[in-house]
């Protein structure tokens, strides 16, 4: 991939064709590096990159949750929420089975299976958040409302510190 290329990704495409406004970032991925790296890389706080969370609940069900990067998701408190007995991250095979995206590159936009989108109640306070475009190194600066009017997602109190 070129430098300045943006890559098109079943996210972007969805995004360009639903005309939400969004700005492309790309950045230098580093296996294992998460919202810490790309927030550097950005220059941003790592408050506003939101991390989109594979999981599954109890009877194996998947749902995404959205959540900031300098915070860890409460599968107690969110299984709670959700009225199951338990929530875990999916491994990541599953998660690219469900997604469509590899893990380090999922986007919330155009998964490939539908899913109930959860988000930390808290980013809909932020300006402007940076979430991942559908690949590894590429994040999009988007408006929560953006998110909101796309995904509806089912605003959650279970975001807790790293």
């Amino acid at each position: 991939m070129a430098k300045n290329k943006i890559p098109v990704s079943a996210a972007i495409r969805l995004l360009k064709q639903c005309k939400a406004e969004f700005t492309p970032h790309l950045y230098s991925y580093e296996e294992r590096g998460g919202t810490t790296v790309s927030a550097r890389e950005l220059g941003v706080d790592e408050h506003q990159v939101i991390k989109t969370l594979a999981m599954e609940d109890d009877q194996r069900k998947p749902l995404i949750v959205l959540m900031h990067g300098d915070q860890e998701v409460s599968t107690k408190e969110l299984a709670r929420s959700v009225g199951v007995k338990t929530i875990t991250p999916c491994n990541p095979n599953i998660a690219l089975k469900h997604t469509g995206y590899q893990i380090g590159g999922t986007s919330p936009f155009a998964t490939r299976k539908a899913m109930p989108v959860y988000m930390e109640t808290t980013i809909t306070a932020l300006p402007r958040i940076y979430i991942n475009g559908g690949k590894r190194g590429f994040l999009i600066g988007i408006t929560p409302q953006v998110v909101i009017d796309l995904l509806q997602p089912v605003m959650v109190k279970v975001g807790i510190k790293k």
